[in-house]
């Protein structure tokens, strides 16, 4: 009796607590099963993908690689440098070899042709019968077959379309190799649809706001630290776990095309909204509410010679005629690289196309930085301490073959390198990842130069070095466990009202008030405007898609006529408002100068007349390529000009027209520019950066009073451009006005005048 009882006790303790033991539960949502631990990870997973739970201690965990037992990298309860560690050490050197990997730019859906195009079962997309969520052939093989996990998104058709996709390509990693999770990324994607019109009740695709000069106009990073948790927000929400910013250069060339993107000219203003930027992106700790940021472009971009930028062979160079090398690294290590949140730094670093001129102090190579050792290695990862992610910049590892095309391969300064050479002096330069490439050969090739150089050990070491910091950015946003969204949950979170209503105030707050002679504004009675039309020239983008020229109201007309009352005639208006951009330049080269016998090497212009470089050098700092036999790049006494020079005119020819009474010009601008064109011809100036149309006419009536500073100084004249040093801030003799107010760093007005404070002070060292 007793025999039977205790074996009936025993029996009864295995199953209570066997039963007491599971710490889990686990439902379905959507296709996947969802499955929450007490106390620990909520974990994700599709059942098509073959994958099943392991159950230790009572917790659930997934069994990535299907061999039926724990293993370290799929044990959520260990730091995520041991799991990267143990997951790199299982890994083949083909799949190291895709998680080197960062892939070309997709769009979802692919388009049917020309860039960003994929195909479905061998067809292109077609509204109506192809899935936007499915997959592309081009993605299932480079997900499959060359084992890539970096996937860079631009346009989605809509954030359900983008969830669903999301969770079709999580599965369909889940189900090959290790199951290891894609990385999916983006470029910055919060900018304005100028004329939608803000509504408080009411959301949008995404939150619109200002651009990085606009947010650098605020001085304000505690409202960068916000835009960067409401874009983690809406980024996780579309499932991408890494940003590809922010863009930290500091921007003492006013003539350089990416000067839009920075934090403006200051190296401590840029330092601080980068820190801000990397903490609201990032959180305070990792998890599912964080992104990676991958801070760029080191040692600092903003530097090219003459303003050409690197994204051509002819804007190859920065230079430093100031010996200022040193200022473009403070905003990454005093910045992006000290953050005060536990995620500590930006997880991931960019370097730029350029050839840093003379700034290798050890090796003296003129190559380019993502292939400068000292540049990395020595000075990024040793001298700074920085062990997380180093990824080029796309197409960097591509042949170069065109002096002007923006889709050329950036291999600058090893040009005569074969793509095994290219991929393996970035890697041994210190590089983890390689951007726009979606085939693995090329870095299977240089792993073969590696043993031939050092030997199989040692160069499996240098790569699963690389595999390790590439795994833990994986790990550490949570994808691993679970990688997928609730198409319903991200339709309630991108773009809902009050993230909406935060990127509308911050472009309110980015606005700039330069002139206000008279105080012309604000103007808060319903007076009568004139608007006149402006004309905008046929162009043709950096892809080679052209716009036709066209004629039309330069602002959303029906935003107007909620303020104002409307009329065609400038006899009628009491006064005038125009709608204009800053001078639109060139990349600084030109073919039809080579044809005629020249170097092709042209002005680029911050003025809308014509402009002769009377003043540039008589011999370039910096030259030479393996397409030009010679290197001298001067374009000292070219003329070029300014497509956009209509702008101008329309603002002097409503002068005209109104007859004394106030003309408001509306500037937006993505670089300094000359004011001496067009400021006598204003009463009132705003310079805005990429804000949406309703934000300049609050301001204008009133409903917003300016508080924002000029983040960068806004030139007198060309000569003082072209007699400046590219790599110094705040040298530029700048405009004064009517008024005798001078455009420096950090001017601005409001309603009572010339603002002073201590933003000014504090950012301006």
């Amino acid at each position: 009796m007793n025999k039977i009882t205790l074996s009936g006790c025993l029996f009864l303790g295995i199953i209570t607590t066997a039963f007491t033991q599971q710490k889990w539960t686990e439902t379905t949502q959507g296709g996947v099963t969802i499955v929450k631990n007490q106390g620990g990870q909520t974990l994700g997973y599709s059942p098509m993908s073959g994958v099943k739970l392991l159950t230790v201690n009572g917790f659930a965990f997934k069994d990535l690689n299907k061999n039926g037992k724990l293993d370290a990298y799929e044990d959520w309860r260990l730091s995520y440098a041991e799991r990267a560690k143990d997951l790199a050490s299982k890994l083949t050197v083909e799949q190291i070899a895709g998680l080197m990997l960062y892939s070309s730019h997709q769009s979802i859906p692919a388009r049917a042709g020309g860039y960003f195009s994929g195909t479905y079962n061998g067809k292109p997309f077609k509204t109506g019968e192809t899935d936007p969520t499915d997959l592309t052939d081009q993605q299932k093989k480079f997900l499959a077959d060359d084992n890539l996990r970096h996937v860079l998104i631009t346009t989605v058709q809509s954030p359900e379309i983008a969830a669903k996709w999301n969770n079709k390509m999580q599965a369909f990693c889940e189900s090959v190799g290790l199951g290891i999770p894609a990385n999916n990324s983006s470029d910055p994607r919060h900018g304005t649809r100028s004329r939608a019109e803000y509504d408080a009740a009411s959301g949008g695709e995404i939150s619109m706001w200002p651009s990085s000069l606009g947010m650098a106009a605020t001085f304000d990073p505690m409202l960068v630290e916000k835009f960067g948790k409401i874009a983690a927000a809406e980024y996780r929400a579309l499932g991408i776990t890494t940003a590809l910013s922010p863009q930290v250069d500091i921007a003492t060339e006013p003539r350089w095309s990416r000067f839009n993107g920075t934090f403006g000219e200051s190296p401590l203003l840029s330092a601080a909204l980068g820190q801000a930027y990397c903490e609201g992106f990032q959180s305070a700790d990792w998890g599912l509410m964080s992104v990676n940021a991958m801070v760029k472009h080191w040692p600092g971009g903003g530097s090219g010679e003459a303003g050409r930028d690197a994204h051509y062979a002819n804007g190859k160079f920065a230079v430093y005629p100031g010996n200022n090398f040193d200022a473009h690294l403070i905003p990454f290590t005093e910045g992006a690289f000290k953050l005060k949140g536990k995620t500590k730094m930006a997880s991931a670093v960019m370097p730029y196309y350029t050839i840093s001129w003379n700034q290798d102090k050890k090796n003296h190579e003129n190559v380019a930085n993502n292939y400068n050792k000292y540049l990395i290695t020595d000075l990024l990862r040793t001298k700074y301490g920085y062990d997380g992610v180093v990824c080029t910049d796309w197409n960097v590892t591509k042949l170069h073959t065109s002096m002007d095309s923006f889709m050329d391969g950036k291999s600058w300064g090893v040009e005569n390198l074969t793509l095994a050479e290219l991929h393996y002096k970035a890697l041994m330069a210190g590089v983890d990842q390689y951007g726009g490439v979606n085939d693995m050969k090329p870095i299977l090739d240089a792993y073969q130069l590696g043993i031939k150089e050092h030997g199989e050990a040692k160069i499996r070491a240098r790569m699963e070095q690389s595999a390790v910091r590439l795994l833990k950015n994986i790990l550490q946003v949570g994808v691993f466990e679970n990688p997928y969204l609730n198409p319903e949950e991200t339709k309630a979170t991108v773009g809902k009202p009050e993230f909406m209503k935060a990127g509308y105030e911050a472009q309110l707050k980015s606005i700039v008030l330069l002139k206000n002679h008279g105080q012309a504004l604000p103007i808060t009675s319903k007076k009568t405007v004139y608007v006149p039309k402006r004309f905008v020239a046929a162009s043709r983008n950096f892809l080679g898609m052209e716009t036709p020229a066209s004629e039309d109201y330069p602002v959303n007309m029906e935003i107007v006529k909620k303020y104002f009352n409307v009329t065609d005639n400038a006899d009628e208006a009491d006064f005038a408002l125009v709608f204009i951009e800053n001078p639109k330049a060139n990349i600084g080269y030109d073919k039809e100068d080579v044809t005629k016998g020249g170097n092709g090497y042209i002005p680029i212009s911050l003025q809308y007349n014509d402009y002769t470089a009377t003043d540039a050098r008589e011999v370039s700092i910096a030259g030479g390529d393996a397409l030009e036999n010679f290197t001298n790049r001067s374009y000292k006494g070219k003329t070029v000009k300014t497509p956009n020079n209509t702008d101008m005119k329309l603002v002097q020819d409503t002068k005209t027209k109104m007859k004394g009474k106030p003309v408001i010009v509306s500037v937006n601008t993505t670089n300094p520019m000359l004011f001496s064109e067009i400021e006598p011809a204003a009463s009132a100036i705003l310079l805005s950066f990429g804000v949406q149309d309703q934000a300049i006419i609050e301001t204008i009536a009133g409903k917003s009073e300016p508080s924002a500073l000029l983040p960068m100084q806004m030139p007198l004249d060309m000569k003082t451009v072209e007699k400046q040093a590219e790599d110094v801030p705040y040298d530029l003799t700048c405009h004064k006005d009517t008024d005798g107010n001078v455009y420096n760093f950090g001017f601005g007005l409001n309603w009572k005048g010339v603002m002073k404070d201590t933003r000014v002070t504090k950012f301006r060292k």
